[in-house]
């Protein structure tokens, strides 16, 4: 559905100078439909399915625990994390609605940012409350097969701490994306201000401010990962997982808001509005970009707890204790399983690319095969561009699916479990930092051309607002940004977790080969023979 985008944009703003969404560009339908696709149907499957997948791995790993196994409170304790998130979040949202609305243009996203911090404030001592209830005061959490001991011992204390690190690691996710791609703080007004020497500019700063926004989310996800394994083992990181995903019903609340204030935005530009009308929903949208980001982060964040989680049940169902990174086919895999990211989006944003192009040149013609389509006097064929849109998404994402489907399979069932065990390290690894990249540079693009349509950025003393070249240059770098935070960035959290359950999956069928050592035995003492 980015073509879409990319195509409107392109030939509407750039090469046309017609507004956003004109009912003259016949490829606005096709966007706007496309935002819904992407950011609300496509953002909510993701994040329901780390939601499930995260249950099922606590669910799974608290039935083994004879302690947890005792009552049914114990039992289901992740389903009584994710209600108590949900009517938390319930209540939380009547702050946006009645006790604190929205009255000014700036309060928008200060509203929408203190849903998500009251929901974690609230939530934390709701977790503490349940924990204390519903937990004994020692449980084994050790792995299937593995005895009970010292070390696999943990408390409800401990099962708090995990649940309030990934809760907490959510919020510090959501806060340093809202820094990195809205308008209302520096780095973003940074790479509006580089427009002024080019789209060239533009994009460099843009990539600069992707890179440096994974840091600390990463340092949150280590530390969060770290205490939840020392205080609880595997069950302590699908605890996180949770406790990450408990405030999904706001997560998704302002996640969703974004497109659906940017079709309203769109419909008021179709129906011909006032300009007020407009300059409210480009206010109301451009805090939507911000909230969007920050439900990509929330997915990302979640999506590597869920794949660690499902990584340690993978190794534990192959009977290993641990995975050594000096074997040479574990590292060697490692390596591969890191370049494995970077290969999808590649695929991926060439993608985009092929059916933008098939879009660009749709729009193009229809311009100029249509008398009176510029005038406003003739309608142009949305249908063709929407055609164009389903198709490219049906037919380009074969290959990028085969390409996450089939790596596990082939790498388990030739080179063995050990190989796969690398590989899944070095996918998880490389692709939440690529992920939290791509989606942070493209919001940040994003919000800059917001940014500058609002009339922000001057030169000598003059406002360069919309069809000025500090503008087309603003519109290039939304233009990349559109594939990078909407496409590949999203499309790695399934890379991550695909991966892992399919791993999970077939452990026994892979362990039925050589013992594990694949259909060809690569080991060294079998090579040394």
């Amino acid at each position: 559905t980015k073509a879409a985008d990319v195509g409107a944009d392109l030939v509407g703003k750039v090469e046309k100078n017609i507004p956003e969404d004109d009912p003259r560009n016949p490829a606005t339908i096709a966007d706007n439909v496309g935002d819904n696709v992407g950011d609300v149907a496509g953002m909510g499957a993701d994040l329901f399915g780390s939601f499930a997948e995260s249950t099922c791995a606590a669910l799974v790993l608290a039935s083994v625990s004879p302690q947890l196994q005792a009552n049914w409170g114990s039992m289901l304790f992740p389903l009584l994390i994710s209600a108590v998130g949900i009517l938390v979040c319930f209540f939380t949202s009547y702050v946006a609605t009645d006790i604190s609305p929205v009255r000014q243009e700036r309060d928008v996203e200060h509203v929408l940012k203190m849903q998500l911090i009251l929901s974690t404030v609230i939530l934390t001592p709701a977790a503490f409350a349940i924990s204390y209830m519903f937990l004994p005061a020692v449980f084994c959490v050790s792995m299937p097969g593995q005895e009970c001991t010292v070390d696999t011992r943990a408390t409800w204390f401990g099962a708090f701490v995990c649940i309030a690190s990934g809760l907490w690691a959510g919020l510090t996710t959501g806060l340093i994306t809202e820094y990195y791609t809205s308008h209302s703080y520096q780095p973003v007004r940074e790479v509006a201000e580089s427009c002024k020497t080019g789209a060239a500019t533009n994009i460099i700063y843009g990539l600069a401010l992707g890179y440096k926004s994974v840091i600390v989310p990463v340092l949150a996800l280590g530390a969060t990962i770290f205490v939840s394994f020392q205080l609880c083992h595997m069950f302590g990181i699908a605890l996180a997982a949770l406790g990450m995903l408990s405030s999904l019903s706001i997560g998704l609340t302002i996640d969703a808001y974004g497109p659906i204030c940017d079709n309203a935005g769109g419909i008021a530009e179709m129906a011909e509005l006032g300009s007020s009308v407009r300059h409210i929903t480009d206010t109301l949208d451009a805090a939507g970009n911000t909230t969007a980001a920050i439900g990509k982060g929330f997915a990302i964040g979640s999506a590597a707890l869920v794949s660690l989680a499902l990584y340690g049940a993978f190794v534990s169902r192959i009977g290993a204790t641990s995975v050594d990174i000096l074997e040479p086919i574990v590292f060697v895999f490692l390596l591969y399983g890191s370049m494995l990211p970077y290969w999808f989006s590649a695929m991926t944003m060439k993608s985009v690319g092929i059916a933008a192009r098939e879009m660009v040149v749709e729009v193009r013609e229809q311009f100029a095969r249509i008398p009176g389509l510029m005038e406003g006097t003739a309608k142009p064929d949305y249908e063709r561009c929407v055609a164009i849109s389903t198709k490219a998404s049906l037919r380009e994402m074969i290959a990028p699916g085969a390409l996450v489907i089939l790596s596990p399979i082939i790498t388990g069932f030739v080179f063995g479990v050990h190989a796969l065990t690398g590989l899944l390290a070095g996918s998880l690894v490389s692709g939440v930092q690529m992920a939290i990249s791509s989606s942070n540079t493209g919001g940040a693009w994003d919000n800059a051309k917001k940014y500058v349509e609002k009339g922000c950025v001057y030169v000598d003393g003059v406002v360069q607002a919309k069809g000025s070249e500090i503008h087309k240059a603003a519109v290039v770098g939304d233009t990349v940004g559109d594939p990078l935070k909407d496409t590949s960035g999203p499309a790695l959290n399934i890379v991550m977790k695909l991966m892992a359950i399919l791993s999970l999956v077939f452990a026994d069928f892979f362990n039925t080969f050589n013992d594990g050592e694949g259909l060809i035995n690569w080991t060294q003492d079998t090579i040394a023979k």
